[in-house]
């Protein structure tokens, strides 16, 4: 028997125990780094606030920034109203999110198929960016009036310009190489689009959603600041005008934690899309 046969096997049995504590490390760097150290950070962030060292450190009184109790207070005692208001701005947020994307999607598409007109297309679709919240938000109001469908107009704006023009980027971006050798299979032209084109903008499509929902949260807010009768924008702005500070941070409370759910659904959706894409820790 060859004396280097018992090594070889030791050492290729060793391997997977090896690779398990690997991975059995890297879980916990990850759990700690996600979960620990985070949670860590907002219990002292929380902590401070309520013995109001930011109050200290920056001269506030407690009726311009109210404690974290003094918020939970407030949010249980109004949190049929809360509640209400919550899925009131989450259909307007939802609503206008979905429809601006798509349509954004569609002109994207469209403009990257003619692309000798396209280009004049997405540079006038561009322009809407720039239309500020506060002149936009009054225009909807004016052409739907006191509804959903105002805020959903603003929030469809804002979303389908920035779709627009990230999705037709990642449409356009191709490698010549990559053209070359579909051309050389014969593909068709919509074999080109769906199995080339489109996969190549998933990462711009990803990233103009998770961009548009931070823009829908602003814009269904703001668009219920001007002539609206619910959601927690409207709740917000008239409680701070009755100086009932503890009810106005709760509605800034659930509207950040409203943003980040939703903002981690579009994350875990590019996860689901996008398995080939490796997402750094």
């Amino acid at each position: 028997m060859n004396p280097s046969t018992p090594s070889y096997t030791k050492q290729s049995q060793a391997l997977p125990k090896t690779t398990d504590l690997s991975r059995k490390w890297t879980k916990q760097r990850i759990f700690q780094r996600e979960i620990i150290f985070p949670t860590i950070f907002g219990i002292l962030f929380l902590l401070f606030w309520e013995v109001r060292l930011f109050h200290f450190l920056f001269q506030l009184e407690l009726y311009q920034l109210p404690v974290p109790s003094d918020i939970l207070q407030s949010t249980l005692e109004n949190r049929s109203t809360l509640m209400l208001y919550t899925l009131y701005t989450g259909a307007e947020i939802v609503g206008g999110f979905l429809l601006g994307s798509v349509l954004g999607l569609i002109i994207a598409t469209l403009a990257s198929l003619f692309p000798s007109i396209g280009g004049g297309g997405v540079t006038v679709v561009a322009a809407l960016n720039a239309v500020p919240i506060v002149a936009l938000a009054p225009i909807m109001n004016n052409w739907f009036g006191d509804s959903i469908s105002s805020r959903i107009g603003v929030v469809t704006i804002l979303t389908m310009a920035t779709m627009t023009v990230n999705v037709y980027k990642g449409l356009r971006s191709i490698d010549g190489t990559y053209l070359e050798l579909m051309h050389s299979y014969a593909a068709k032209k919509s074999q080109i689009f769906l199995k080339l084109r489109f996969k190549h903008s998933l990462p711009y499509i990803f990233a103009a959603l998770k961009i548009n929902m931070s823009t829908s949260i602003i814009g269904a807010i703001v668009g219920e600041f001007f002539i609206s009768s619910r959601g927690l924008g409207y709740l917000m702005s008239d409680q701070i005008q009755l100086a009932n500070m503890p009810l106005a941070w709760s509605c800034i409370v659930i509207s950040s934690l409203l943003g980040i759910a939703l903002y981690s659904l579009v994350e875990r959706s590019e996860r689901l899309f996008m398995p080939w894409k490796v997402f750094k820790r």
